[in-house]
């Protein structure tokens, strides 16, 4: 084989990241030569709107026919301006309390037809991990739950959803996050499970996402001591190879977490990763949102010595390029479908839960939002009751706080936003001062309500989407239904 048939087939399993909302000429030449598409990241100012968005993916498709991925499972992860507005659909967990799968599925539906919209083909969502950590740092409202076959329901319905809409799902993160406190952006978690309980548990909605036939599964850098024996499950053969291709007969696109990642590449580096989650049975690599020219080349230059050396078989990287034109293929035959954001607020209304007896609001509470860390993988995306109520307090979550705020609502009712608060321990101690205080307060919870204060009046948003904080507002009556 000639070292550009080489070079063609080793940048077909690339997906690397530049940054801006133009292509530059590197990455148009670099598509031109066989690159498998790219990954797309509002951090880095491929998003600054829809409008420039479809300008971009339309730039890159003059160029060649590439894989578009993005990260837009709604919800608190959000890319397609939601990033700058917050999402206008709930995410996993507000649909999985609702547990109406066929609104599951309509959801999805409108998710990926925006997607369609800006020129997106694949989405890397849904996370289909079952969170039976409630500490998890990473997935929390990112899952549909903690129960396998709830999971699994809402699992074939979003990947239905995503694909009636012409756009490939990915479902993630296997073999599955959801069982760890540790964030795999900053080490490998240890998922402690053998086969059996991965059967029992993890593997429940992978298999059902395989069933209902999405096109993409995405891996996760966890460690199952028991199965890959302390290698990443990305860069294991026993779990790409051995779970995911024979003991689930999954035949589709294996598209890695991004590579830059500590979990994936912190002891050996990004080319040597990609190398190894090649040799493991991965097809598509994610290399990471700074990954840009340099790291291409460094990543090409490895595979193509392993290759040279023996080491990577060349009928891998044809196994590979085999999978993703068939991904293609299938993507070639798809109609695009139809937007219906009010699917969005519709499923964020039902998903509100209430506990306690509901009292009702003078006009002008007092809105009090605690300050929450979000995550990597959340980033920065805006959350809160801000919108309908400008005037809202930000607190850092201190008991020392609570005298001036305690003034300050003086004959007026007292809102308390929270964001998974079992996570935060001055959110819990500040909003317990507040309370001993005000106990007609109401504490409405936009993360995990896994935190409910004894004897107070609890709205569960299940997420801090857009479409979440409009459903709570309403609620309250800050904003007309």
């Amino acid at each position: 084989m000639s070292d550009d048939d080489l070079g063609r087939l080793a940048r077909g399993t690339l997906l690397p990241s530049f940054p801006g909302a133009s292509a530059p000429r590197w990455l148009l030449d670099e598509l031109e030569r066989g690159l498998g598409g790219v990954t797309l990241f509002a951090l880095i100012g491929n998003v600054p709107s829809p409008e420039a968005l479809t300008a971009l993916t339309a730039e890159m498709r003059k160029a060649a026919d590439p894989i578009i991925t993005i990260d837009e499972e709604g919800g608190d992860v959000t890319r397609l301006g939601g990033h700058l507005t917050g999402s206008p659909y709930p995410g996993n967990a507000a649909l999985g309390a609702v547990d109406d799968p066929e609104l599951t599925r309509r959801v999805y539906r409108s998710l990926a037809a925006e997607c369609a919209e800006v020129g997106v083909n694949l989405n890397f969502a849904p996370s289909v991990d079952v969170n039976t950590a409630a500490d998890n740092p990473v997935i929390g409202t990112r899952s549909f739950g903690s129960d396998p076959e709830l999971v699994a329901r809402h699992a074939v319905a979003s990947v239905i959803g995503t694909q009636e809409a012409g756009v490939a799902a990915c479902a993630k993160h296997f073999p599955g996050h959801g069982a760890t406190i540790d964030d795999s952006h900053l080490g490998v978690p240890i998922v402690d499970a053998d086969l059996d309980l991965l059967d029992r548990r993890d593997l429940v909605p992978f298999r059902a996402a395989v069933q209902a036939g999405t096109q993409a599964v995405m891996t996760g850098h966890l460690n199952l001591p028991s199965i890959t024996r302390g290698v990443p499950s990305t860069l294991s053969s026993a779990a790409i190879t051995g779970l995911l291709r024979e003991h689930l007969g999954y035949q589709g696109v294996i598209v890695t977490d991004a590579l830059d990642m500590e979990g994936a590449s912190g002891a050996i580096g990004i080319p040597e990763a990609s190398v190894r989650a090649l040799l493991a049975g991965a097809d598509l690599l994610c290399l990471g949102p700074n990954e840009h020219e340099e790291s291409l080349r460094a990543v090409l230059a490895a595979i193509e010595r392993a290759v040279h050396d023996g080491r990577l078989p060349l009928e891998r990287l044809r196994d590979a390029a085999r999978r993703t034109q068939g991904l293609k293929d299938w993507l070639a035959g798809q109609t695009p479908g139809v937007v219906d954001r009010s699917v969005g607020v519709e499923a964020a209304r039902r998903a509100v839960h209430v506990t306690g007896e509901f009292p009702g609001l003078t006009s002008g509470p007092l809105v009090v939002e605690l300050a929450s860390t979000g995550n990597i993988a959340v980033g920065p995306t805006p959350w809160g009751l801000n919108p309908w109520v400008p005037d809202a307090v930000r607190a850092e979550g201190d008991p020392a706080e609570a005298p001036a705020l305690l003034e300050r609502a003086t004959g007026r009712g007292l809102v308390i936003v929270l964001r998974d608060a079992h996570r935060h321990s001055g959110q819990r101690a500040l909003t317990t001062a507040l309370l001993q205080a005000r106990p007609d307060a109401i504490v409405v919870e936009m993360g995990l309500p896994v935190w409910l204060p004894e004897g107070a009046v609890h709205v569960a948003t299940y997420g801090a989407a857009q479409a979440n904080a409009q459903a709570a507002a309403e609620l309250l009556g800050l904003t007309r239904a």
